[in-house]
């Protein structure tokens, strides 16, 4: 009997039943027993009967607590990207959608006509996170406000945009994460929170970060939800893994002060964003209400103080760690920290963030809290626990006694209720790391072992996890690899650039794509591939592209043109006029590109003596630095530009992408022919149909 694979992605065994059905109309579909959202009574007595009790909320502000909880999630997103490029996002999201919407009403289904008001998050750093008073579903359903739709989804895809709950923006902010961090990321699906880490590593845009993020997850499905996220990012320094976080195994690098031996790697930054009962986010999921118990938070205290204990012996001293939950309740939250604490003595202390956060209404942490049974019986302390819900209800969930409480200083903890602000729930706590743990002083810790001269180590039994087996990640050899000579003349590659840093995901046979990893990330992987299940690493730099008028067989690709663009000669780039980049992305039909005599004078005397093939276009002027990967045809120049990329950089640029933004509630009649390529522009994405290079557009 074969083994059942446990993690069965369930959105795609939906669309494989909903095509099976198609196929066999005779074939009787499975039942779904799933509640429309709208048709969820959205009360459950016992989370009222439970909450009350915790006293998490005031009792004069329980009925706006109790009417925030039961209505829609309203829209937030940030702007993301460059600092020219996001500082200009801005500026167009205010004088074209703002403007259009500040004093316009929304009928909302079961209300009266609402403002949709643009709120600016005061504590989000430069001031790049907008909130407004329309859930997503309004802003999708409403025709008077598609054209905000659709700036959303297509900034979305072109990474302009982010579209995240507010709330869910916090634990990132307080991490507070430089360049040079080594972060670890230990829950990191579905990967919003992974993609802020990569924004604030990446601040300064003028190299590389020496620091890295590592985004792990135990699901393995939902491993390839990171992947996706991190596509859009575009960046050499993360790390996807498949691992159980509570039992994350000590990886080991170079040691810099001796880089003949190695030395434990311990992070910087730790974000512990744990699984949780999830209640916090009822306005955002609303069958939430119909299977709520007190049982969730309970089973799920050991698994988050596991996650936070293995993060703290990961961390560096005076590392920061954040724990955070979308949970109201304390046995998930103050619980969690306060066990942590007890048993860290002096090494580990929670740290008061609120200076990092102005202008965000919050509710300090809990002291005093009664966990419970199933049964809705609350306990003051664990020798009243009955014995038949000792094994639910643990000693370690109970709050500090009154004499200690003030030590733990639980009071620097966030939690953050739905009315203060119209937001989703949310905790966090942020904790620094002052002295090694308790157990790690008595050496039961072998990671804090000296350093190690680097040898090969006999493979260690490995736990196995579920999911596809990886392909392997191969390195570069150095200047002699067999396709490397002809990239570096041809792109005039300068000599500081490091070939080591490249790989294929390939043994033997022809390297299809070659991807691009920072010098500490090419270390963690080389040192820890046998250790860990990496799912995915790198950025795609390099692609074959064998054109019978290029002398170089592979392409630049656009997804690392930002890292690797420094490194590339004046003989393949091209600096062309506003005129002409609008021209190029106008016109993105693959097979019809515009000729040379299309351009300005600048233009065409700059090509012509340019060589046929792969190039970079660049545009600068005041207030934009755009750079986008071209093709210098025999009579032609295009751009390898994605439909959402397109649309963003002519978005920049003020230039017409009218035939992108198809109002979708007019009739099919109405809308104009040239619209009915957009489809068939999209799927042109990274592709060229005239190179034989069709294939480009698919996942690593």
């Amino acid at each position: 009997m074969g083994r059942r694979n446990r993690n069965v992605n369930k959105f795609a065994q939906r669309k494989r039943d909903k095509r099976e059905q198609e196929k066999n109309p005779q074939t009787k579909p499975a039942e779904d027993t799933r509640k429309h959202y709208e048709d969820i009574v959205r009360e459950n007595a016992s989370f009222e009967e439970y909450y009350k009790a915790q006293c998490i909320c005031p009792e004069q502000e329980w009925p706006q607590f109790m009417s925030a909880l039961k209505e829609n999630l309203p829209t937030a997103f940030r702007i993301t990207g460059s600092k020219c490029e996001a500082n200009a996002l801005m500026k167009i999201v205010k004088s074209e959608y703002f403007s259009d919407i500040l004093n316009m009403k929304l009928k909302v289904e079961g209300h009266e006509e609402e403002e949709i008001k643009p709120i600016n998050l005061p504590w989000y750093p430069g001031g790049l996170a907008w909130q407004l008073r329309v859930s997503r579903t309004d802003i999708r359903r409403s025709e008077a406000l598609y054209k905000l739709h659709n700036f959303l989804v297509a900034e979305t895809a072109a990474g302009g945009v982010s579209r995240q709950e507010a709330v869910s923006m916090i634990p990132p902010v307080v991490l507070q994460v430089e360049p040079h961090h080594k972060v670890l990321d230990m829950c990191a699906a579905p990967g919003s929170k992974t993609a802020q880490l990569i924004e604030f590593l990446h601040s300064d845009e003028e190299k590389m970060p020496t620091g890295f993020v590592i985004a792990n997850d135990v699901d393995n499905s939902r491993c390839y939800m990171l992947v996706h996220q991190a596509k859009r990012l575009n960046s050499p320094c993360i790390l996807i893994t498949n691992h159980d976080s509570a039992v994350m195994p000590a990886l080991t690098i170079t040691d810099p002060e001796n880089p003949e031996c190695t030395k434990p790697l311990k992070y910087d930054r730790v974000l512990c964003d744990v699984p949780c009962s999830g209640d916090a986010t009822l306005r955002k999921n609303p069958d939430i209400w119909l299977k709520w118990s007190t049982g969730n938070g309970n089973n799920l205290h050991g698994i988050q103080y596991r996650v936070l204990r293995r993060g703290c012996e990961l961390l560096e001293i005076g590392g920061r760690v954040v724990y955070s939950t979308c949970s109201f309740n304390p046995v998930e939250n103050e619980a969690v920290v306060h066990r942590l604490l007890q048993e860290a003595g002096d090494s580990v202390h929670l740290v008061d963030a609120s200076e990092s956060l102005p202008g965000l209404k919050f509710k300090k942490g809990m002291t005093y809290w009664r966990p419970a049974s199933k049964d809705m019986v609350f306990y003051e302390k664990y020798e009243d626990v009955p014995e038949k819900w000792q094994t639910v209800v643990r000693p370690q969930m109970f709050p500090p006694s009154p004499e200690n409480a003030e030590k733990y200083h639980l009071d620097r903890c966030i939690r953050i209720l739905p009315h203060h602000q119209d937001t989703g729930g949310f905790f966090v706590a942020v904790l620094e790391k002052k002295a090694p743990l308790p157990w790690e002083k008595d050496g039961k810790d072998q990671e804090n072992a000296e350093s190690t001269p680097s040898k090969p180590e006999p493979p260690k039994k490995r736990r196995r996890m579920g999911g596809y087996r990886e392909d392997p990640f191969v390195f570069f050899s150095g200047e002699n690899e067999d396709v490397f000579p002809c990239i570096k003349e041809y792109y005039e590659l300068k000599e500081d650039f490091d070939p080591t840093c490249l790989l294929t995901r390939c043994h033997i046979g022809k390297k299809k794509n070659i991807y691009l990893v920072s010098p500490i990330v090419k270390d963690v992987v080389q040192r820890n591939d046998k250790n860990i299940k990496i799912i995915n690493t790198g950025v795609k730099t390099f692609v074959r592209c064998d054109n019978k008028n290029m002398t170089c067989p592979f392409r630049l690709s656009q997804e690392s043109l930002q890292s690797i663009c420094r490194f590339i000669g004046a003989k393949r780039r091209l600096r062309i006029l506003k005129e002409d980049l609008i021209l190029v992305l106008q016109n993105d039909n693959p097979s019809n590109p515009p000729e040379i005599k299309q351009f300005s004078e600048h233009t065409q005397s700059l090509v012509k003596d340019f060589a046929t093939g792969s190039c970079v276009l660049e545009y600068k002027d005041e207030e934009l630095d755009l750079i986008l990967v071209g093709w210098r045809g025999v009579h032609s120049l295009r751009a390898y530009t994605a439909t959402p990329d397109t649309v963003h950089y002519l978005r920049l640029l003020g230039a017409d992408y009218s035939k992108y933004d198809i109002n979708k509630f007019k009739k099919a009649s109405d809308v104009p022919d040239e619209t009915t390529d957009v489809t068939e522009n999209s799927q042109a994405s990274e592709m060229d149909t005239s190179n034989g290079d069709s294939k480009e557009i698919e996942e690593q």
